[in-house]
Formats: C-alpha cells, structure tokens, sequence
C-alpha cells in the first residue's frame, strides 16, 4: 500500500539553557490514504511535535515529510490539525455557524450564502444545527469540541490531524465524538492521524496503532487493529480481539513482557 503521508527518519531536538534535549530519533512511519492511524506513547514521549511536525507546524531537526510524493515546507492547504484545546481554538465573539465558517469564508467562488449553507450542513452532521446561532461559551465542552470538529471538516481536508482532541470532555461524551469522528471518518474517507494517551481510544478508532518509546522517541512497532467496521461502543469493546491488542498495547508501554 502506498503511503500518502510519510514522515522519512524524523528527528527532533531542543535547546534549553545551553542543553539539549533528544525529543524524537530517527523515526519512520507512513500512512496510506483514507487510512486511519493512532499514536501512542508514553507520555512525554514527543508524539504531539511528531504531529506538529507533520503539519510544518514545526521544522525536524532531520528527516522529511512528505505529502502525496511532494516534500512538505509549510503547512498545506488539504491538511489540517485539530487541536486538544477546543475552547481555545474557537473564536469566542463568533457564532457556532460563524466559526465553522471561517474554515471556508475566504474560499474563491464561494459567495457568503453559499459559505453558510456549507457551514451549516456540517453542523448538521455533528448535531447542531439548531446551535448556529449560539456562541462558544455558552455551549458544553463537548459541544464546543463538535463545533471544533465541525470546523475541521468544512474545510474538506484529505488529512485530518488530531492531537489528543477528546482528552478534555468527560468519559460519556469522549465516547460519542467517538462514534461521531468514525461516522464522520467512514462518510468521507479522509486520511486521519490520532494522537492519544487513551490505548483503548486507540484501538478502537484506527486501522494500525503506532507505539512509541520513551524519549528520545523511536517507533516500537505499529500493529493493525483488525477489528471488523463498522464499530460499536459496546461490541467492539468486548470483542475479544479488541481486549487481546489492548492487553498488548498497554504491554508494550508498561515494558512488561507480552502474555
């Protein structure tokens, strides 16, 4: 399978007080389109600069990306990175549909009706429609993080990168953007990167799971999930194929030999 987007033998340093600090070593690792992969790690590990990365957000200090063959210098247009901190990435003196449509307002051809008719299909999708007209603050987090991920979307990327983007809400709700992201996923087969603390997050949202080390960061292994879509909350949680590569997982990062 060819790789889409590839991150060629990245490396990442920081200096800090005359000292510096090996972040990631030398890591490889590509994602085929339409795929869908989680990373994860230990914490510290460097798994957000590695995403930043990805999106030209940060230069490495060595290595390469590369996009569809071309190399990456600076954030592209088809790319975009979906944030942890939700109601900060929101415009508070904005609307819910005001916001998404920043994601698309400035594009060539699009007349403002045309913009929020875009934006509000989108808001449809993630369950708001009948919030357009509300502002930020006075949603629920998960509702902001809807709008966030609505936001996301309009823009129509062919690569969504997200850096721990439910690790703010409560257990119910990570579970329902859950369900709504993969929803979401499997309607427009876009190419999705997951950066994540939560194993379980992980194996149940991506095809391959990438497992990172301790500092300085080099890639362990990355381990196709295998588990049948469409996902269930319930089901796919206690299938057992889903308990055996969590046990894995959580193996692999607690250094414990496998059972």
């Amino acid at each position: 399978m060819t790789d889409y987007l590839r991150l060629e033998r990245i490396s990442k340093s920081f200096k800090a007080g005359g000292v510096e600090t090996r972040a990631l070593d030398d890591i490889t690792l590509g994602v085929a389109e339409g795929e869908f992969l989680a990373i994860v790690g230990p914490s510290g590990c460097g798994k957000s600069t590695l995403l930043q990365i990805a999106a030209a957000l940060i230069a490495p200090s060595a290595g390469e990306v590369r996009l569809n063959g071309a190399p990456v210098t600076a954030p592209p247009e088809s790319m975009v990175y979906l944030f942890q901190q939700y109601a900060k990435s929101l415009f508070p003196w904005r609307t819910v549909l005001d916001n998404v449509a920043f994601a698309v307002e400035r594009r060539k051809g699009m007349s403002g009706a045309a913009v929020r008719a875009h934006s509000r299909r989108f808001l449809k999708m993630v369950g708001l429609a009948d919030f357009a007209d509300r502002y930020p603050w006075q949603l629920s987090g998960g509702m902001q993080q809807r709008v966030a991920i609505a936001r996301a979307l309009a823009a129509e990327p062919r690569v969504l990168l997200m850096d721990e983007p439910f690790s703010s809400v409560d257990a119910l709700t990570r579970l329902e953007l859950h369900g709504l992201v993969l929803d979401l996923w499997e309607k427009q087969r876009f190419t999705a990167v997951l950066v994540t603390h939560d194993v379980d997050e992980a194996v149940f949202l991506a095809d391959r799971v990438a497992v990172l080390s301790a500092r300085p960061s080099t890639v362990v292994r990355a381990i196709p999930t295998d588990l049948p879509r469409p996902r269930d909350n319930l089901a796919t949680r206690e299938d057992p194929r889903f308990l055996a590569l969590r046990h894995d997982l959580l193996s692999m990062l607690l250094n414990r030999p496998h059972g």
